[in-house]
């Protein structure tokens, strides 16, 4: 099938075995719709259905797709549902299920007190150490890189939280596939996906265009084995310095990863001087496609509105209607 193409779309939920990771039971939905984000639990979902007395279950929403004779069996989210209220009229029974993404109960067990990630090991074996507590499959690419120093666990420390500091530390990321795989690689350098006025226009007529400097700092804290420096962006020609927006705005890096040769000065230079690039954001709508996720880029090219170039998605949110509408947004 051809994603960015006009389809018809049905949509229904089943019931997930944690064991085998397998359907054992078809329910009907409603509505509904799914985020996902860049944030620590990366998606999350409302689904609307008739007569759900199961309580708290692994589900899974799945996409029936037809398009021009071909078709496609789809599963677009999986992830652990509850349904706090019942909506009763008569036998009647609606229910607005509140689902959370396969990472939750990763957020929901702490770590033991004094517990550290050891310097030298491999990023992907402490991540599928700390996601054990989840029953979904992990996969991840060869050849991660390994910790540079250890990372020691603070205090409220979560299974979820420290493999976010793990990944922040290897420079990868984490995703979640349709079925609740857990797929941790590299940041990519490439475009997953490409919308342009002239091909594969697939982006609906009207986009926003967002410039955001209002939280770039101007002061920048560098720690490293308990020695801390700061830069100061107090220049007159800056319009983020100190002097033309007539306050600081601070922010700090405890993990600093050095260039060979750098200072912790130099270092908090180079991330002030990162931290002022100003963020550009676009919003639209598109046809949802399940090959696109967060953290992928997407190549834009609409000269006239200026918005050309790669951009990373940082959000999406996908309406279970006709076509699988997808607001999506993206920054760079």
């Amino acid at each position: 099938m051809d994603w960015n193409k006009g389809y018809e779309a049905r949509y229904y939920g089943t019931f997930v075995d944690p064991l085998s990771w397998r359907d054992i039971e078809r329910f009907e939905i409603t509505s509904g719709n799914i985020s996902h984000t860049i944030g620590e639990l990366r998606e999350s979902a409302d689904i609307g259905c008739v007569n759900y007395t199961q309580g708290e279950k692994w589900i899974r929403i799945w996409l029936d797709a037809r398009q021009d004779g071909a078709s496609s069996h789809t599963p677009i989210f999986t992830g652990l549902a509850t349904s706090p209220s019942d909506s009763i009229n008569g036998r009647l029974v609606s229910n607005t299920l509140e689902c959370y993404s396969v990472l939750k109960p990763a957020q929901d067990v702490l770590l033991p007190r004094g517990w550290y990630a050891s310097a030298n090991t491999t990023g992907t074996v402490l991540i599928e150490d700390l996601l054990g507590v989840i029953p979904a499959p992990l996969e991840y690419e060869p050849n991660s890189p390994r910790l540079k120093k250890h990372i020691i666990a603070e205090d409220g420390e979560n299974h979820l939280s420290m493999v976010e500091k793990i990944l922040l530390a290897i420079n990868w990321r984490l995703q979640i596939k349709g079925d609740g795989t857990v797929y941790v690689s590299p940041l990519p350098k490439k475009a997953s996906a490409e919308y342009g006025v002239y091909d594969n226009d697939s982006i609906e007529p009207a986009l926003t265009k967002e410039y955001d400097w209002y939280d770039c700092p101007n002061v920048f804290r560098a720690t490293s084995d308990g020695v801390s420096v700061i830069a100061v962006d107090d220049d007159l020609n800056s319009p983020l310095s100190t002097v033309n927006r007539g306050r600081e705005i601070w922010a700090e890096d405890t993990s600093c990863n050095l260039n060979a040769g750098e200072t912790l000065y130099d270092y908090a230079e180079r991330r002030l001087k990162e931290s002022q690039q100003v963020s550009e954001r676009v919003t639209y709508d598109r046809r949802y496609n399940p090959d696109l996720l967060t953290t992928d880029i997407v190549n834009l090219k609409y000269p006239a509105q200026n918005i050309l170039g790669n951009y990373v998605v940082v959000s999406q949110n996908i309406e279970l209607g006709y076509g699988g509408k997808t607001t999506e947004e993206v920054a760079r």
